[in-house]
């Protein structure tokens, strides 16, 4: 009997997770977009507002791998609505939070909520998709973090601009709500994995060829956002482009990187996720290419900077589909929401190196730097990605994969 029952709205449940995708990564990255008016409103110096920012990523990267253990016998369906009423009733009560701990406290359940909700919505994702869909499947949910970045974040500071900056998160709150519907209404039951002992779930966690991929994401991040963090100066430099006209790119390139992730789940289905990387990395590479070559004729018009910044944001959003497709083959069925954890922990600590490698840069060498160090980067995680494939243990040790599908995952 399968552990997993396939519905047949395949669809709209993928529509509901997406949602709830898109729900939580705005929760996240919203509060840049009000920063001021909570620095305002609360009597506090923006750094310290942006304090909650840094407190979410951190208890994410660090609750998510143990909650997944600890939570690992219980329904899916039951874990994700659990998680995502204690996510709205957080945003919810911020307009009762007259303080900075108080809001920081809100802020603390949110992420916590956050940190059990999304790698459960991944691991749904690729347990019930079909046959030779999985990549794809992971992609569409993908997609809701992307467009978090496109929509999620205008439309929050938007909202907190014409009505307070309480009402950013109250309406992060609503969506919450929307999506525990949504899931509610298309999502199956979805029962955990066999039992196991913690030790048994634990085990495959430890294998060095998971232990390379995730150092892949790490750095493949840490690459990313030590470029993406400070876009803003580089264009500056590079082409003289105001907020303005920094919108409308940003804009632009979220698209591209809707349409980079998508393309990245057909690839992996159809040709596996090393080589699927390998392209991924291949393009990125290419499109910090081209930027440092403006870099190095500036003042460049936009023009010759706008199609490699698409270039790279469909690059970048290329990568997380086979990073999550190699991760899942490696830790097997029983621990895949760990692996997916793991993986979800690798990408806050890569974003959080990053910004912080990637502000010393700028300070110390200048934006120039920024793109030639992202290509540096992107290079060393390929590796990693490689030495994945070649430390992978023979067929029969890794629980549900054929020979032919271990042969496709390695370069």
């Amino acid at each position: 009997m399968p552990i997993f029952r396939r519905p047949s709205g395949g669809g709209l449940r993928l529509a509901a997770l997406a949602l709830t995708a898109f729900t939580l990564q705005t929760d996240d990255f919203v509060i840049v977009g009000v920063l001021p008016s909570i620095a305002r409103g609360l009597s506090v110096t923006e750094t310290a507002a942006g304090q909650l920012v840094t407190a979410f990523s951190v208890i994410c990267a660090v609750v998510a791998p143990v909650a997944a253990v600890a939570t690992a016998s219980w329904p899916r369906r039951r874990l994700l609505a659990g998680g995502m009423l204690l996510f709205c009733a957080a945003n919810l009560a911020v307009p009762l939070a007259t303080s900075y701990p108080a809001l920081m406290a809100l802020r603390v359940l949110a992420a916590l909520a956050a940190a059990v909700v999304l790698p459960t919505v991944f691991a749904v994702t690729a347990a019930l998709a079909p046959p030779g869909r999985q990549g794809r499947d992971l992609a569409t949910v993908m997609a809701g973090l992307t467009g978090a970045v496109v929509a999620g974040v205008p439309a929050g500071t938007w909202i907190g601009a014409a009505f307070g900056w309480q009402a950013t998160f109250v309406a992060n709150g609503l969506l919450g709500v929307a999506a525990l519907a949504f899931l509610l209404a298309a999502l199956p039951d979805v029962a955990p994995p066999p039992a196991a002992g913690l030790a048994e779930r634990l085990r495959p966690l430890a294998r060095p060829t998971l232990l390379f991929v995730l150092l892949a994401a790490v750095v493949a991040v840490l690459g990313n956002l030590l470029f993406q963090t400070y876009l803003g100066p580089f264009l500056a430099d590079v082409a003289g482009v105001d907020s303005t006209g920094l919108g409308w790119l940003l804009l632009l390139a979220g698209a591209a990187g809707i349409a980079g992730a998508r393309l990245s789940g057909t690839l992996v289905d159809r040709i596996g996720p090393a080589w699927t990387f390998a392209l991924a990395v291949t393009v990125f590479t290419t499109a910090m290419a081209c930027l440092a070559l403006s870099w190095t004729l500036r003042p460049a018009h936009v023009a010759l900077v706008a199609l490699p910044l698409v270039v790279w944001s469909a690059a970048a959003w290329a990568v997380p589909p086979p990073v999550q497709a190699r991760a899942l083959a490696f830790a097997g069925a029983q621990a895949g929401p760990q692996a997916l954890a793991l993986v979800s922990s690798a990408v806050y600590l890569g974003a959080s190196l990053g910004a912080g490698l990637g502000g010393w840069l700028l300070g110390v060498i200048g934006s120039g730097s920024l793109p030639v160090a992202a290509a540096a980067c992107a290079i060393a995680a390929l590796a990693l990605f490689a030495l994945a494939g070649r430390a992978a243990p023979a067929p029969d040790t890794v629980p549900g994969r054929t020979e032919a599908e271990t042969q496709r995952t390695t370069i």
